[in-house]
């Protein structure tokens, strides 16, 4: 069965000046956390702005990353929307793609309750074979995925795993008393990620790893060889990284840091706006910390 754990790149959506998809930078990319050590690579996510994605485009992007991974580690690709008919319809399209995992976000816009979410996971689950990973972010959707609901999805066979953004890691600990210890519990908040870990969690799916992936590969493996110590280390200094990142209109920030270390990124699309000079100047101090 597959199993998602490690730490997975959270990969932003890099564009051209022209605010098209950036192939080459795509590829750069993906070869550039490979070589860090990541277990995974996560795409069409909320830092990959798939909000802000045309069907078409999406399916590109996964086109270019299936074929730059070329299978030397997963490929999640995120498949969320506000419909269910939606999100079957890419779903499927990344299945014929052959596409590794599904990332699945909570239908967001309107309050749905869970029954509405359990029948959307449902649905979606039986028109695929893919895995899926449930993706929970209520700061951003105003919908949660409660534990019970996780503990119910998790008996379906196909669906492998939660991504936790919550933010809250008694939620983590709640949908760890859930699900069976085969079901993947990630951290979605990279602050999380070794309390996850030592929880019973399996890994996380970080957006800090953008800019420093080898500092958030050194924290999986450190947890795994039992260096806790050395775990507690490199968790410390994602601190300055995430707090850096946070500023500005998502992913204005995580870009323009990335574009400062030479890693092209172009920037996020409108209406989000590129970061101030004051806080610019803020990233640079940081820099350091990403090397």
């Amino acid at each position: 069965m597959f199993k998602p754990e490690g730490i997975i790149p959270a990969m932003i959506t890099p564009f051209t000046e022209n605010d098209e998809i950036n192939e080459q930078a795509i590829r750069q990319l993906v070869n550039r956390f490979i070589d860090a050590g990541a277990h995974g690579i996560f795409c069409l996510g909320t830092n990959g702005e798939f909000f802000s994605l045309s069907y078409d485009e999406k399916v590109r992007i996964a086109e270019i990353v299936a074929d730059e991974t070329k299978g030397r580690v997963a490929v999640y690709m995120g498949t969320g929307g506000i419909s269910t008919k939606e999100v079957v319809k890419l779903s499927r399209e990344m299945e014929r793609l052959k596409i590794d995992a599904l990332s699945v976000i909570t239908p967001y816009f309107l309050p749905f309750s869970q029954k509405e979410l359990l029948y959307h996971y449902h649905t979606l689950s039986a028109s695929t074979s893919l895995p899926i990973l449930l993706y929970n972010i209520p700061s951003r959707t105003g919908v949660s995925l409660e534990p019970n609901t996780v503990g119910e999805l998790s008996k379906l066979p196909n669906i492998v795993g939660i991504k936790d953004s919550s933010g809250n890691f008694d939620n983590i600990l709640q949908y760890l008393d859930r699900v069976d210890p085969d079901f993947s519990v990630l951290a979605g908040t990279d602050s999380l990620i070794l309390w996850t870990l030592l929880a019973g969690g399996k890994g996380a799916i970080a957006a800090t790893a953008n800019l420093a992936p080898q500092l958030v590969v050194s924290i999986y493996e450190c947890w795994k060889n039992g260096q806790i110590t050395d775990a507690q280390k490199f968790q410390n200094q994602l601190r300055p990284i995430r707090a850096a990142i946070q500023q500005g209109t998502l992913p204005s920030a995580l870009k323009a840091t990335m574009n400062m270390l030479g890693l092209p990124a172009g920037n996020a699309r409108a209406p989000v706006s590129p970061t101030s000079d004051k806080i610019n100047e803020e990233l640079l101090r940081l820099i350091k910390f990403t090397s």
